[in-house]
């Protein structure tokens, strides 16, 4: 039902069947307790029955034409009614709204025979003629049932979703159909909607994202609220009420709760505008950490219930129900409007120091959900329920990194509100139907035939060998002038090839498609000053490198698959820069996963010829760059001023050079005008007198010697003109005036910050107006969508890097962040950068990862359906062994040259016989793993050989900066950090690695030397997924260091590609201590000095203890050498002692 191919023949033989109807009516959908995932399923299958489709053309149906649908059902009902059965006559000539509703239908069509109900059926076709004389087979609830759910009023899905609340209950949240245990087994099915390859529309497409989007979220909700409530061990007092025997930091008591406001619905709705309350908690010790934690507007806190039945003291038992348990009775979400001072006013947020408040109690002002407040009331009213907002007794808060969902899904509910428009050359690829490479830019209409690749090239050479099997054609003959930058022009399949056959009858000759015409250019002189010079890219690109840039400059979808080191981030930044410069009216926009991507990019994209008043960076995270300069919005904002006045200064000193009176320089405005009457008209005499008059050249000395600005550029390198040819000095001149005319080029740009006063108006004109390059997270797109569409954001291309770790509506969302011009997306290029072969989004559940597939990235979607990719096929990070281990993973993974050449990948490892090895670690004390909570794995026999290996590592030289430890589980890597505060956290003679996390955080970075833990002995557990393998064993550069169980591990058949490599190597440590980092022994080449062979975890902890003392002690006795008599210092003594020193050393 729920795929289009399908759907065509089944829905008919469904609705033909009256499955649904028997269904209904069944002895199951009538037990509440074993029917209830039997009905949960039903539903399912009743939506997409009635799905707003037209399932023999796929096209979306409209709300109106849905209406009509209804409409026609109903009308035909009349007719039939008015014809034949004089009893209807009521319900023939009634209007359709007073008869379309199921209680109206029931009241007409219940007191008639079921003779006469089959007698309708059959005029309606939906069941065959009653023979005459003989009575239906069909019961009377049958009957009346299918003629009611055919014609009742159907409940528009847009409404249904707008009516829905956004923030999850208590009955969805305890519910196992529909949020499972994390412990989901994977037999059985759930109610649950599913990301396959496919969708039936967009707005089926957004829904499905949707509800899994809120069922992941409420799972997270749930192991918060038990985590919390669980801590605060709520227990019955003696007088009946409740008592709280614990504290939780992001939990704390209520004690009075009241709804301060409901606002008039709006116009058409029936749930009121909003809702306000206040709140007070108590206890002002716990309440200050409670608060001091970061309780800001706007941040989502959850309201409970609990009337507990155990009495003061009993132990909570994790194996017991935990709702049981705790008497929890209610749960609501709601969102923070702000603290209120003692007058009752909401404190704002701001760098002024907040009020100090008297008493213990803190009041707060929230907004709960209209929908859910609107459902609570009409149940108290019309079944005479209680009243939740009475109850609450516990607010409890979430991490602010995690509790982003409310935002996502008002977001996702806004854009099924609009009419999405996403580019024609998408719809279907999205959807999952048509030709997959019907994107790509060799079958777009718009493909451009001429692109200046700017300095994506090196050289001549390094171009024609970037497109093997095509024929270069150079248009200057001067090998000595075939430099770069290069403009290429490509022959055109399709659209130009197949016009010109159709006009002329000619074909395209083989040669011709096969030719590549190159027009070297110049870059036009910028200017006389050195910063003047463009910087340059110095990356000397594969040729799937060039061909995946060559791709992202073309309109279409551009997909790129890089293995691990293959260059994915410089592809990114040299697309960016080539469009930049191809196309400066155009604006690109960056999505990222996660900030540190959009960090690295940062970073490569200011080292290349772009204009940083042109960069932009949304969201948080821009302090972790290695940079001093701010990229953040207001940071921009402060460039762009700081900027002004710079260039205001430098007008004022041309002003001072040309001897013109009057403060020009006071204001942007001011400026322009000195350009266009002073500058300028002194320019244009310039021209007119240096000019070539009737074919012949002027002298040069002319061009210098009526240089109108020789005094102004005096602080430029001398002499500014060589004097040696005509052509030479006026490229200079008009490179000097281009300097000039930039300053005032770039003041005009600047002069709306004048206008605009407030830091907000200024930064949203930067956002809208002034920056071409714009980066963002995808969760920050998601979080600002509606603000970013307010504004009139509009963009042209999307670059997403780690497009593999981004979830399916994460990476949709992008797409549609700005409005549609005159019904159409002006979107002209999508490019898309991951791996799918390393790991997925981060899905907690795993009946959602596994069941729904919401572990689906769009991109690994697109790559199943056969959206064509450019794979890379080239890495440069790790040593050729290290590549070994995972490059049968992807398609020829080969190597770059300079890991073959550069000293530092040709040079052992210090201290070890091999590059990388599997270190076999058996129980400790008779322990292996062992699980102090529930899937918490730590092995403490791994952790302390890992960190005794760091310790000797640091001990022979190596920086601790330059060593990461990963693990594949949380529990391990907090063991591990314990044993190094212990072992070595203090000591500044070893120090901390650069890194202490699990593989799944450390996915995207890379250090040179990876010690690994990989924890498990009973079991392989989710290693087994071959793409975390691939990332564990892909982040080293230069040493590899693994510690497992290798009778356990080399026996799994998924992971045998690797571990049959590494079990060729011997399984216990190797190592050669008396050499010191770094050494000049050759990768593969056997040491001079003894190798030590560490057997086990003990042994390993006591030699690095017995290398410490002996370090130790050795610094003791060279500093006592180094301290002489004080009347013997003299100058030769002291030479001699630094020799001795470093002799030592």
């Amino acid at each position: 039902q729920a795929l289009l191919p399908t759907r065509r023949w089944f829905n008919t033989v469904l609705d033909d069947s009256h499955l649904v109807v028997h269904c209904y009516l069944s002895s199951l959908a009538k037990r509440e307790k074993e029917g209830h995932l039997f009905c949960q399923l039903l539903d399912m299958l009743k939506f997409y029955t009635g799905f707003e489709i037209n399932d023999q053309t796929g096209n979306a149906l409209t709300e109106n034409e849905m209406t009509t649908i209804h409409y026609d059902r109903i009308t035909s009902l009349q007719r039939a009614a008015f014809a034949h059965f004089p009893e209807l006559y009521d319900f023939a000539l009634s209007n359709v709204a007073a008869v379309d509703t199921r209680d109206s239908l029931v009241k007409l069509f219940g007191p008639l025979s079921s003779n006469v109900l089959h007698r309708v059926a059959s005029y309606l076709c939906l069941l065959p003629p009653l023979p005459e004389g003989e009575d239906s087979s069909h019961e009377k609830e049958f009957l009346l049932e299918l003629l009611v759910s055919r014609h009742e009023r159907r409940i528009s899905q847009i409404q249904q979703l707008n009516q829905m609340p956004l923030y999850p209950t208590e009955k969805i949240i305890w519910d196992e159909n529909i949020v499972p245990t994390e412990y989901y087994s994977g037999e059985g099915c759930l109610a649950l909607p599913k990301l396959n390859l496919q969708f039936l529309t967009l707005h089926d497409y957004l829904l499905r994202n949707f509800n899994l989007f809120r069922l992941e979220s409420t799972y997270e909700i749930r192991q918060d609220i038990e985590d919390s409530v669980s801590r605060m061990k709520p227990w019955l007092s003696e007088y009946g009420g409740v008592v709280f025997g614990g504290w939780a930091r992001m939990a704390q008591p209520i004690v009075s709760f009241t709804v301060v406001e409901v606002a008039k619905p709006n116009i058409g709705e029936n749930w009121p505008m909003r809702e306000r309350i206040r709140k007070m908690a108590f206890n002002q010790i716990i309440e200050c950490s409670f608060l001091e934690s970061g309780l800001r507007k706007h941040d989502v806190c959850f309201l409970i219930t609990v009337r507990p039945t155990q009495p003061y003291g009993t132990k909570f038992d994790r194996r017991r129900p935990f709702v049981e348990q705790t008497g929890l009775v209610y749960v609501r979400g709601c969102e923070i409007q702000g603290m209120l001072d003692e007058k009752g006013r909401v404190i704002e947020e701001g760098p002024e120091p907040k009020p100090r408040l008297r008493g213990d109690c803190r009041t707060y002002r929230v907004f709960l959900d209209p929908n859910q407040y609107q459902q609570d009331m009409t149940n108290t009213i019309q079944n005479g329920a209680e009243d939740v907002y009475e109850t609450f007794n516990i607010i409890m808060r979430r991490k602010p990194k995690e509790n982003n969902f409310k935002a996502v899904l008002e977001t996702i509910r806004n854009l099924m509100n609009t009419d999405c428009v996403v580019p024609d050359w998408l719809h279907d690829i999205i959807l999952g139907y048509g030709d997959p490479s019907s994107a790509h830019y060799s079958k777009m209409p718009n493909q451009i035939a001429t692109l200046d690749f700017n300095d994506t090239f090196l050289s001549i050479d390094h171009l024609k060998a970037s497109f093997p099997g095509y024929n270069i054609k150079v248009t200057i003959d001067n090998p000595v002038l075939q430099i770069p930058p290069f403009r290429i022009t490509f022959p055109i399949k399709g659209g130009k090839g197949k016009k010109r056959k159709e006009e002329d009858g000619n074909e395209e000759k083989p040669e011709e498609a096969k030719t590549l015409t190159v027009e070297p250019h110049v870059i036009p002189n910028r200017g006389p000053y050195p910063y003047n010079q463009p910087k340059r890219n110095t990356i000397q690109f594969t040729h799937t490198q060039i061909e995946a840039i060559r791709a992202g400059m073309q309109p279409g979808l551009t997909m790129v698959v890089g293995p691990p080191g293959t260059g994915k981030t410089d592809v990114a930044v040299q697309i960016i820069s080539n469009l930049y410069h191809n196309f400066p009216e155009q604006r690109t926009l960056i999505v990222t996963h996660s900030n540190q991507a959009l960090n690295q990019l940062f970073e490569k994209i200011m080292a290349l010829d772009i204009d940083e008043r042109h960069l932009l960076r949304l969201g948080h995270g821009e302090e972790e760059l290695e940079t001093e300069k701010d990229f953040s919005r207001y940071g921009r904002v402060n460039y762009v001023l700081a900027r002004r006045l710079e260039l205001l200064r430098e007008v004022g000193r041309l002003q001072e050079s040309l001897g013109v009176p009057g403060d020009v320089s006071y204001t942007c405005e001011t400026a322009g005008h000195f350009f266009l009457y002073q500058v300028m008209s002194r320019w244009e005499e310039y021209i007119s007198k240096v000019k070539v008059k009737g074919g012949k050249l002027p002298d040069v000395t002319d061009v210098s010697s009526l240089f109108p600005f020789h005094q102004y550029f005096a602080n430029a390198p001398q002499p500014i003109f060589k004097g040696k040819s005509y052509e030479e000095d006026m490229e200079i001149a008009e490179g000097c005036f281009r300097h000039i005319k930039k300053i005032f080029t770039q003041l005009e740009e600047f002069r709306a910050f004048e206008l605009l006063r407030s830091g907000l108006d200024r930064s949203k004109y930067l956002l809208v107006k002034e920056a071409k390059i714009i980066a963002m997270t995808c969760t920050h797109a998601a979080l600002k969508r509606h603000d970013l569409v307010e504004l009139g954001f509009k963009y042209d291309n999307i670059l997403m890097e780690e497009s593999a770790q981004i979830l399916e509506i994460e990476t949709f969302i992008p797409l549609l962040l700005q409005n549609p011009q005159d019904g159409f997306s002006r979107l002209k290029r999508w490019i898309m950068i991951g791996d799918h072969h390393q790991l997925p989004p981060v899905i907690k559940n795993m009946a959602f990862q596994k069941y729904s597939n919401m572990e689906q990235s769009l991109f690994t979607r697109f790559v199943r359906v056969g959206v064509p990719t450019v794979d890379l096929d080239a890495q440069g990070r790790a040593r050729a062994s290290l590549c070994n281990l995972y490059n049968w993973r992807y398609k020829n993974l080969g190597n770059l040259p300079h890991v073959q050449l550069l000293p530092e990948f040709r040079t052992a490892n210090a201290g070890f016989l091999y590059d990388f090895q599997l270190i076999n670690v058996e129980d400790f004390n008779g322990v292996g793993e062992s699980e102090p909570n529930p899937y918490f794995y730590q092995n403490l026999g791994e952790a302390e050989y890992v960190v005794a290996l760091f310790m000797y590592m640091c001990l022979l030289g190596y920086p601790a900066d330059k060593i990461s430890i990963l693990t594949t589980y949380n529990g391990q890597k907090h063991l591990i950090r314990d044993v190094i505060n212990q072992r070595c956290g203090n000591n500044p003679l070893i120090g901390r690695p650069n890194k202490v996390t699990t593989v799944d955080r450390f996915q995207g970075q890379q250090n040179d030397y990876i010690l690994l833990s990989l924890v498990r002995t009973k079991a392989v557990g989710h290693l087994r997924d071959v793409r975390r393998l691939v990332v564990a064993m892909s982040r080293a550069r230069l040493g590899l260091y693994i510690f497992a169980r290798v009778s356990l591990f080399q026996n799994c058949f998924e992971l045998t590609p690797a571990f049959s490599q590494l079990t060729a190597r011997p399984l216990h440590l190797h190592i050669v201590p008396t050499e010191c980092f770094p050494t000049a022994r050759q990768n593969g080449e056997r040491p001079s000095h003894q190798i030590h062979v560490i057997k086990n975890m003990p042994q390993m902890a006591n030699f690095v203890y017995n290398m410490y003392m002996h370090m130790i002690q050795s610094t003791r006795h060279y500093q006592q050498r180094l301290l002489p008599p004080p009347a013997m210092i003299e100058e030769p003594e002291t030479t001699q002692t630094q020799e001795t020193e470093v002799e030592g050393e």
